[in-house]
Protein backbone atom coordinates (compact mmCIF):
# COMPACT_ATOMS: atom_id res chain seq x y z
CA UNK A 1 0.00 0.00 0.00
CA UNK A 2 2.89 2.11 1.10
CA UNK A 3 4.61 1.83 -2.43
CA UNK A 4 1.45 2.67 -4.27
CA UNK A 5 1.30 5.87 -2.63
CA UNK A 6 4.76 6.64 -2.98
CA UNK A 7 4.46 5.93 -7.10
CA UNK A 8 0.86 8.08 -7.25
CA UNK A 9 2.78 10.71 -5.85
CA UNK A 10 6.24 10.64 -8.23
CA UNK A 11 3.25 9.74 -10.89
CA UNK A 12 2.08 13.37 -10.77
CA UNK A 13 5.21 15.35 -10.02
CA UNK A 14 5.23 16.88 -13.66
CA UNK A 15 1.19 16.92 -13.96
CA UNK A 16 1.62 20.89 -13.09
CA UNK A 17 4.55 21.02 -15.15
CA UNK A 18 2.99 19.26 -18.46
CA UNK A 19 -0.29 21.03 -18.31
CA UNK A 20 1.65 24.80 -18.11
CA UNK A 21 3.84 23.88 -20.96
CA UNK A 22 1.00 22.39 -22.45
CA UNK A 23 -0.84 25.79 -22.71
CA UNK A 24 2.13 28.17 -22.76
CA UNK A 25 2.23 26.78 -26.90
CA UNK A 26 -1.40 25.65 -27.17
CA UNK A 27 -2.72 29.48 -26.24
CA UNK A 28 -0.47 30.69 -28.99
CA UNK A 29 -2.52 28.89 -31.65
CA UNK A 30 -5.30 29.99 -29.40
CA UNK A 31 -4.25 33.67 -29.53
CA UNK A 32 -3.75 33.39 -33.72
CA UNK A 33 -6.67 32.12 -34.66
CA UNK A 34 -9.41 31.40 -32.50
CA UNK A 35 -9.38 34.80 -30.11
CA UNK A 36 -8.33 36.81 -33.14
CA UNK A 37 -6.78 35.88 -36.37
CA UNK A 38 -3.02 37.02 -35.98
CA UNK A 39 -2.06 35.54 -39.68
CA UNK A 40 -3.41 38.20 -42.37
CA UNK A 41 -1.10 39.67 -43.76
CA UNK A 42 -0.60 43.77 -43.67
CA UNK A 43 -3.23 44.14 -40.92
CA UNK A 44 -2.17 44.96 -37.44
CA UNK A 45 -1.18 42.77 -34.55
CA UNK A 46 0.00 40.35 -38.05
CA UNK A 47 2.19 37.37 -36.64
CA UNK A 48 4.80 37.77 -39.31
CA UNK A 49 5.98 41.32 -38.87
CA UNK A 50 6.59 40.04 -35.22
CA UNK A 51 8.63 37.91 -36.40
CA UNK A 52 10.55 40.39 -38.52
CA UNK A 53 10.89 42.26 -35.10
CA UNK A 54 13.56 38.86 -34.51
CA UNK A 55 15.54 40.00 -37.38
CA UNK A 56 17.90 42.56 -35.97
CA UNK A 57 20.21 40.43 -33.13
CA UNK A 58 18.90 36.84 -33.96
CA UNK A 59 21.39 34.47 -32.81
CA UNK A 60 21.98 31.72 -35.77
CA UNK A 61 18.72 32.17 -37.28
CA UNK A 62 19.23 35.78 -39.28
CA UNK A 63 20.19 34.27 -43.02
CA UNK A 64 16.46 31.96 -42.38
CA UNK A 65 14.55 34.77 -40.98
CA UNK A 66 16.02 37.40 -43.82
CA UNK A 67 14.89 35.19 -46.41
CA UNK A 68 11.45 34.59 -45.01
CA UNK A 69 10.21 38.64 -44.33
CA UNK A 70 12.03 39.55 -47.99
CA UNK A 71 9.57 36.24 -49.71
CA UNK A 72 5.97 37.45 -47.71
CA UNK A 73 4.27 34.88 -49.12
CA UNK A 74 7.03 32.04 -47.67
CA UNK A 75 6.72 33.80 -44.45
CA UNK A 76 2.70 33.50 -44.54
CA UNK A 77 3.42 29.78 -45.00
CA UNK A 78 5.28 29.23 -42.39
CA UNK A 79 3.00 31.19 -39.37
CA UNK A 80 0.87 28.98 -40.78
CA UNK A 81 2.79 26.22 -40.10
CA UNK A 82 4.60 27.70 -37.05
CA UNK A 83 0.64 28.12 -35.59
CA UNK A 84 -0.49 24.48 -36.21
CA UNK A 85 2.61 22.88 -34.73
CA UNK A 86 2.42 24.71 -31.57
CA UNK A 87 -1.39 24.26 -31.53
CA UNK A 88 -0.64 20.48 -31.57
CA UNK A 89 2.15 19.98 -29.99
CA UNK A 90 0.70 22.06 -26.51
CA UNK A 91 -2.70 19.84 -26.83
CA UNK A 92 -1.30 16.97 -27.21
CA UNK A 93 1.23 17.87 -24.05
CA UNK A 94 -1.79 18.78 -22.06
CA UNK A 95 -3.77 15.32 -23.04
CA UNK A 96 -0.73 13.91 -22.63
CA UNK A 97 -0.58 12.00 -25.98
CA UNK A 98 2.45 11.04 -27.10
CA UNK A 99 4.70 12.70 -24.66
CA UNK A 100 7.99 12.48 -25.24
CA UNK A 101 7.52 12.97 -28.73
CA UNK A 102 5.83 16.34 -28.24
CA UNK A 103 8.68 17.32 -25.45
CA UNK A 104 10.96 17.00 -28.58
CA UNK A 105 8.64 19.40 -30.37
CA UNK A 106 8.71 21.40 -27.35
CA UNK A 107 12.65 21.53 -27.28
CA UNK A 108 12.93 22.67 -30.84
CA UNK A 109 10.33 25.34 -30.56
CA UNK A 110 11.75 26.35 -27.82
CA UNK A 111 15.30 26.26 -29.11
CA UNK A 112 13.70 28.63 -32.39
CA UNK A 113 12.58 30.95 -29.96
CA UNK A 114 15.26 31.20 -28.14
CA UNK A 115 17.61 31.80 -30.80
CA UNK A 116 15.43 34.20 -32.71
CA UNK A 117 14.16 36.42 -30.06
CA UNK A 118 15.95 35.63 -27.13
CA UNK A 119 17.03 39.68 -26.92
CA UNK A 120 13.67 40.92 -26.63
CA UNK A 121 12.29 42.41 -23.24
CA UNK A 122 11.93 45.86 -22.19
CA UNK A 123 11.91 44.76 -18.28
CA UNK A 124 12.83 40.96 -17.30
CA UNK A 125 14.24 39.16 -20.85
CA UNK A 126 10.93 37.57 -21.72
CA UNK A 127 11.78 35.88 -24.54
CA UNK A 128 15.15 34.67 -23.57
CA UNK A 129 13.06 33.06 -20.42
CA UNK A 130 10.85 31.66 -22.42
CA UNK A 131 13.01 29.87 -24.39
CA UNK A 132 15.36 28.61 -22.34
CA UNK A 133 12.57 27.47 -19.87
CA UNK A 134 11.11 25.82 -22.51
CA UNK A 135 14.13 23.60 -23.23
CA UNK A 136 14.70 22.56 -19.83
CA UNK A 137 11.16 22.02 -19.60
CA UNK A 138 10.94 19.67 -22.58
CA UNK A 139 13.94 17.29 -21.62
CA UNK A 140 12.41 16.81 -18.38
CA UNK A 141 9.42 15.76 -20.25
CA UNK A 142 10.70 13.23 -21.72
CA UNK A 143 12.66 11.42 -19.51
CA UNK A 144 8.91 11.33 -17.59
CA UNK A 145 6.73 10.92 -19.81
CA UNK A 146 3.71 11.29 -18.59
CA UNK A 147 1.46 8.47 -16.36
CA UNK A 148 -1.43 10.40 -14.86
CA UNK A 149 -4.46 11.87 -16.27
CA UNK A 150 -2.64 10.95 -19.30
CA UNK A 151 -3.58 9.61 -22.73
CA UNK A 152 -0.55 7.60 -22.37
CA UNK A 153 -1.30 6.34 -19.54
CA UNK A 154 -4.91 4.91 -20.69
CA UNK A 155 -3.70 3.58 -23.44
CA UNK A 156 -1.52 1.61 -21.02
CA UNK A 157 -3.90 0.78 -18.59
CA UNK A 158 -6.29 -0.62 -21.32
CA UNK A 159 -3.32 -2.78 -23.03
CA UNK A 160 -3.25 -1.11 -26.46
CA UNK A 161 -1.53 -3.23 -28.63
CA UNK A 162 0.52 -0.06 -29.75
CA UNK A 163 1.58 0.16 -26.28
CA UNK A 164 3.36 -2.56 -25.98
CA UNK A 165 6.02 -1.49 -28.17
CA UNK A 166 9.34 -0.46 -28.85
CA UNK A 167 8.72 3.03 -30.65
CA UNK A 168 6.01 3.46 -28.08
CA UNK A 169 8.22 3.09 -25.29
CA UNK A 170 10.39 5.83 -26.86
CA UNK A 171 7.76 8.48 -28.25
CA UNK A 172 5.00 7.69 -25.99
CA UNK A 173 5.42 7.33 -21.78
CA UNK A 174 6.48 3.44 -21.68
CA UNK A 175 9.00 2.86 -19.29
CA UNK A 176 12.76 4.37 -20.77
CA UNK A 177 15.71 1.73 -19.19
CA UNK A 178 18.06 5.22 -18.63
CA UNK A 179 20.93 4.08 -16.62
CA UNK A 180 22.93 3.10 -18.95
CA UNK A 181 22.81 6.65 -20.84
CA UNK A 182 23.87 8.46 -17.62
CA UNK A 183 26.37 10.33 -19.11
CA UNK A 184 24.70 11.33 -22.48
CA UNK A 185 22.15 12.99 -20.05
CA UNK A 186 24.35 14.67 -18.28
CA UNK A 187 25.85 15.44 -21.48
CA UNK A 188 22.63 16.96 -22.44
CA UNK A 189 22.28 18.65 -19.25
CA UNK A 190 25.82 20.72 -19.25
CA UNK A 191 24.45 21.58 -22.89
CA UNK A 192 21.65 23.16 -21.80
CA UNK A 193 23.05 25.01 -19.03
CA UNK A 194 25.58 25.85 -21.01
CA UNK A 195 23.31 27.25 -23.66
CA UNK A 196 21.82 29.15 -20.94
CA UNK A 197 24.92 31.19 -19.60
CA UNK A 198 26.14 32.08 -23.05
CA UNK A 199 22.84 32.93 -24.40
CA UNK A 200 22.61 35.03 -21.27
CA UNK A 201 25.67 36.68 -21.81
CA UNK A 202 25.65 37.07 -25.44
CA UNK A 203 22.23 39.06 -25.51
CA UNK A 204 22.11 40.76 -22.35
CA UNK A 205 25.97 41.01 -20.91
CA UNK A 206 24.16 38.63 -17.91
CA UNK A 207 26.57 36.54 -17.00
CA UNK A 208 29.87 39.05 -16.81
CA UNK A 209 30.60 42.76 -18.12
CA UNK A 210 28.35 45.31 -18.56
CA UNK A 211 24.38 44.70 -18.77
CA UNK A 212 22.63 45.25 -21.85
CA UNK A 213 19.69 45.59 -23.15
CA UNK A 214 18.83 46.36 -26.48
CA UNK A 215 14.44 46.64 -26.41
CA UNK A 216 14.75 49.94 -24.38
CA UNK A 217 15.96 52.44 -26.94
CA UNK A 218 15.57 52.81 -30.23
CA UNK A 219 18.61 52.61 -32.77
CA UNK A 220 18.82 53.20 -36.62
CA UNK A 221 21.78 52.16 -38.56
CA UNK A 222 21.77 54.61 -41.56
CA UNK A 223 23.82 52.73 -44.96
CA UNK A 224 24.00 54.03 -48.49
CA UNK A 225 24.03 57.57 -48.65
CA UNK A 226 23.59 59.30 -51.75
CA UNK A 227 23.12 62.29 -53.67
CA UNK A 228 22.11 62.04 -56.93
CA UNK A 229 19.97 63.27 -59.90
CA UNK A 230 18.46 65.90 -57.44
CA UNK A 231 17.47 63.33 -54.85
CA UNK A 232 18.99 62.38 -51.47
CA UNK A 233 19.00 58.71 -50.74
CA UNK A 234 19.82 56.48 -48.07
CA UNK A 235 18.72 53.07 -46.20
CA UNK A 236 17.60 53.37 -42.51
CA UNK A 237 17.74 50.04 -40.59
CA UNK A 238 16.17 50.11 -37.06
CA UNK A 239 17.88 46.99 -35.29
CA UNK A 240 16.92 48.28 -31.36
CA UNK A 241 14.37 49.62 -29.33
CA UNK A 242 10.64 47.92 -28.25
CA UNK A 243 9.10 45.78 -30.55
CA UNK A 244 5.37 47.03 -29.82
CA UNK A 245 5.74 50.49 -31.04
CA UNK A 246 7.99 52.07 -33.57
CA UNK A 247 10.73 54.82 -33.57
CA UNK A 248 9.15 58.32 -34.30
CA UNK A 249 11.22 60.75 -36.57
CA UNK A 250 10.45 64.16 -36.28
CA UNK A 251 13.23 65.45 -38.00
CA UNK A 252 15.44 64.80 -41.18
CA UNK A 253 18.24 66.99 -42.00
CA UNK A 254 20.66 67.46 -44.53
CA UNK A 255 23.71 69.86 -43.47
CA UNK A 256 26.63 70.87 -46.00
CA UNK A 257 30.05 71.79 -44.41
CA UNK A 258 29.43 75.07 -43.61
CA UNK A 259 26.31 73.88 -41.06
CA UNK A 260 23.57 75.40 -44.28
CA UNK A 261 20.28 73.37 -44.47
CA UNK A 262 19.95 71.88 -47.64
CA UNK A 263 16.89 69.62 -46.33
CA UNK A 264 15.20 70.19 -43.49
CA UNK A 265 11.81 68.15 -42.68
CA UNK A 266 9.75 68.10 -39.66
CA UNK A 267 7.37 65.60 -38.12
CA UNK A 268 4.32 67.24 -40.15
CA UNK A 269 6.90 67.29 -43.62
CA UNK A 270 7.62 62.86 -43.03
CA UNK A 271 3.79 62.27 -42.00
CA UNK A 272 3.01 63.86 -45.51
CA UNK A 273 5.85 61.79 -47.19
CA UNK A 274 4.24 60.31 -50.52
CA UNK A 275 4.70 56.32 -50.44
CA UNK A 276 6.54 56.42 -53.82
CA UNK A 277 9.68 57.95 -51.83
CA UNK A 278 9.84 54.52 -49.48
CA UNK A 279 10.81 51.28 -50.51
CA UNK A 280 10.57 48.79 -47.75
CA UNK A 281 12.77 45.60 -47.84
CA UNK A 282 10.31 43.45 -45.35
CA UNK A 283 7.18 42.70 -44.01
CA UNK A 284 7.64 45.27 -41.11
CA UNK A 285 7.13 48.38 -43.05
CA UNK A 286 8.37 52.10 -42.66
CA UNK A 287 5.66 54.43 -43.17
CA UNK A 288 4.09 57.70 -42.33
CA UNK A 289 2.20 58.23 -39.46
CA UNK A 290 -0.23 60.98 -38.08
CA UNK A 291 2.74 63.04 -36.91
CA UNK A 292 5.46 61.54 -37.56
CA UNK A 293 7.72 58.79 -39.61
CA UNK A 294 7.34 55.42 -38.12
CA UNK A 295 9.94 52.92 -38.19
CA UNK A 296 8.95 49.17 -36.64
CA UNK A 297 11.51 47.19 -34.74
CA UNK A 298 13.35 45.27 -37.11
CA UNK A 299 12.06 47.30 -40.69
CA UNK A 300 14.77 48.36 -43.23
CA UNK A 301 13.70 50.72 -46.31
CA UNK A 302 15.71 53.13 -48.47
CA UNK A 303 14.27 56.43 -48.50
CA UNK A 304 14.36 59.00 -51.17
CA UNK A 305 14.02 62.52 -51.08
CA UNK A 306 14.11 65.45 -53.71
CA UNK A 307 16.52 67.96 -53.50
CA UNK A 308 15.24 71.07 -55.44
CA UNK A 309 18.28 73.05 -57.46
CA UNK A 310 20.90 71.13 -55.51
CA UNK A 311 24.52 71.05 -57.24
CA UNK A 312 26.40 68.59 -55.61
CA UNK A 313 30.00 70.00 -54.52
CA UNK A 314 32.96 68.59 -53.26
CA UNK A 315 33.25 68.89 -49.39
CA UNK A 316 30.84 67.11 -46.59
CA UNK A 317 27.47 66.39 -46.43
CA UNK A 318 26.01 65.27 -43.06
CA UNK A 319 22.73 63.45 -42.46
CA UNK A 320 20.63 63.91 -39.24
CA UNK A 321 18.02 61.74 -38.33
CA UNK A 322 16.02 62.90 -35.38
CA UNK A 323 13.15 60.58 -32.92
CA UNK A 324 10.51 61.87 -30.80
CA UNK A 325 12.75 60.58 -27.63
CA UNK A 326 14.99 63.10 -28.90
CA UNK A 327 18.27 60.68 -29.69
CA UNK A 328 20.22 61.33 -32.91
CA UNK A 329 21.85 59.48 -35.30
CA UNK A 330 24.34 60.88 -38.06
CA UNK A 331 25.92 59.70 -41.33
CA UNK A 332 28.41 61.71 -43.60
CA UNK A 333 28.72 61.81 -47.37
Amino acid sequence: MQNQKTFDAASITTLALRLVVGWTYFSAFWRRLILENKLIPDEAGYIGEKFNHFLPNSLGLKPIIEYLVTHPDALWINMVAFTIIEGIVGLAMILGFFTRLMSIGIFLLALGILLASGWIGTTCLDEWQIGILGLAAGFTLFLTGSSYLSLDSYFIEKKARFTQTKWFRFLGSGELKLASYKRTLLIIVVFIFGLTLYTNQYFHGGVFGTLHNKSVKPKLEINDLKIDNNKLSFEVYRIEGVDVYGSFLIGITLQDASGKNLVALNGSDLAKLSPETIHNHYVAKVKPGAHSLVIPLGAKATIKIPIENFDVQKGSYTLTLTDISGLTWSAQL
